[in-house]
């Protein structure tokens, strides 16, 4: 069905351009750059099989930033924009009297045909291109590392084994040998459920009855994986769908360490699986007093003149301090010229003190050795420190009670990454549409 323009943007004289211009939404869309935005994805297709696509490169560019900027779900997201002509017209396609969008999981499609056609470095360029001329202070750069935690359940080995033999017994081998009209093969599935409930339901879980359930779940679920193996042996017709083969071989892997680690005492599994549905996560240690450990995707973080943006983005742990030289070149190919940067205590090892030295870079870093800071260098430091500490790190806060990003709900690698990403990038739009009506503040150069 052809959709029907009540009205475009470009019609300024048409009275609810002006209503929408003076609203705070209207402010964050002046603030994008869309035509740029656009070319980062391929053109639209045209003369395929199927219907239209409801949203244009724009609009789906548009329909991720309101996701962020309203921080409501993707079934809210789509029930507003049916009802709502603003948002409509944020995302460049006003809706007919009698047309509304069925689809809840659209903006789900949209974050996983974003992932697979773009790049987000490309996306994050042309964005901090197009705000860097509103930029203030960009000679000072500061950085630091958060997690952005996925939506999971907190993972111990009991819980992670009893979650595999689930997904062998009961949705495949169970299911399977229905279809195929197979006998089931015997099997102590149903008595050790019965012993998993009375284990959950305990208060106090003991080391010794972990290790007996620990024991047992390993010995049935290797059972069930043979079982599984001989069942599609004799039935070669059967035709496992790719998901189904994904899920085998991270149970496969989740066997091998959990065996290994309940075998060898206190040992420890690189690239350790924690999530069956989300084989991807890993452990990052973040050493908090309320949370020593996290489970999501780890991001160093850099900001300037209050634009925080990304250096890199990881599902592995990795050691900030060692991307201080990194985050200086990339902040000056955008920014140009860097006078001061600040960072937490992390950071000023002895390779990062003789790199910002050698470029004359004035850091928050306690200073080694006998010389000391003058009255106005004390100045300085304590104002840089205070930045760090309010805008840096409170910008974290922001980004995670307000931008949908407390606790990641996306499926898939690049799924997260996509979502993470919009949510920082529309806390950045947004800073930039209000940026005329505070005066900024200024860091001495």
């Amino acid at each position: 069905m052809e959709q029907q323009e009540l009205f475009q943007p470009r019609d300024t004289f048409h009275p609810k351009w002006y209503i929408f211009k003076n609203l705070e939404i209207g402010r964050l869309y002046a603030s994008l750059p869309w035509q740029e935005l656009s070319k980062c994805l391929p053109d639209q297709y045209e003369g395929g099989k199927g219907a239209p696509r409801w949203l244009s490169n724009k609009g789906m560019f548009g329909l991720m930033f309101l996701k962020h900027y309203l921080n409501i779900s993707d079934k809210k997201l789509i029930e507003r924009f049916n009802t709502d002509w603003s948002l409509q017209l944020f995302c460049g396609k006003v809706l007919g009297n009698d047309q509304q969008i069925r689809d809840k999981n659209l903006p789900s499609k949209v974050r996983s045909y974003i992932a697979d056609h773009t790049d987000l470095n490309e996306v994050q360029s042309v964005l901090l291109t197009h705000w860097k001329g509103n930029i203030d202070n960009t000679h000072a750069l500061f950085m630091d590392a958060t997690c952005y935690e996925s939506y999971v359940r907190f993972p111990t080995d009991i819980k992670l084994l009893w979650e595999a033999n689930k997904c062998i017994y009961e949705k495949l081998l169970f299911k399977l040998c229905k279809i195929t009209a197979t006998k089931r093969p015997r099997n102590k599935y149903l008595n050790q459920k019965r012993k998993q409930f009375t284990y959950d339901r305990l208060r106090r879980k003991s080391y010794k009855k972990g290790k007996v359930r620990k024991r047992s779940l390993l010995y049935l679920l290797e059972k069930g994986l043979g079982h599984l193996q001989a069942l599609l042996n004799s039935q070669p017709d059967i035709q496992l769908t790719n998901q189904q083969y994904s899920y085998i071989r991270t149970i496969k892997k989740v066997l091998q360490q959990q065996r290994y680690l309940f075998e060898t005492s206190g040992a420890k599994v690189k690239n350790r699986i924690v999530s069956l549905y989300k084989p991807y996560l890993r452990p990052i240690v973040r050493g908090k007093e309320n949370k020593p450990v996290e489970f999501g995707m780890k991001a160093h973080m850099l900001q300037t003149g209050g634009i925080t943006y990304f250096d890199t983005m990881s599902f592995n742990a990795f050691n900030e301090c060692k991307r201080l030289k990194i985050s200086t070149v990339k902040h000056k190919q955008l920014f140009g010229q860097i006078n001061q940067l600040g960072a937490d205590a992390i950071y000023p090892t002895n390779e990062n003190r003789r790199y910002i030295t050698s470029k004359h870079i004035f850091t928050n870093f306690a200073r080694k050795g006998v010389n000391k800071l003058n009255t106005a260098e004390k100045a300085l430091q304590s104002q840089i420190n205070k930045i760090r500490a309010t805008h840096l790190e409170g910008s974290f806060g922001n980004h995670k009670n307000h931008y949908g990003l407390r606790k990641i709900k996306a499926r898939g690698e690049q799924n997260e990454r996509v979502w993470v990403f919009f949510g920082v990038m529309a806390a950045n739009a947004l800073a930039m549409a209000n940026k005329k009506e505070s005066p900024p503040s200024k860091i001495a150069a």
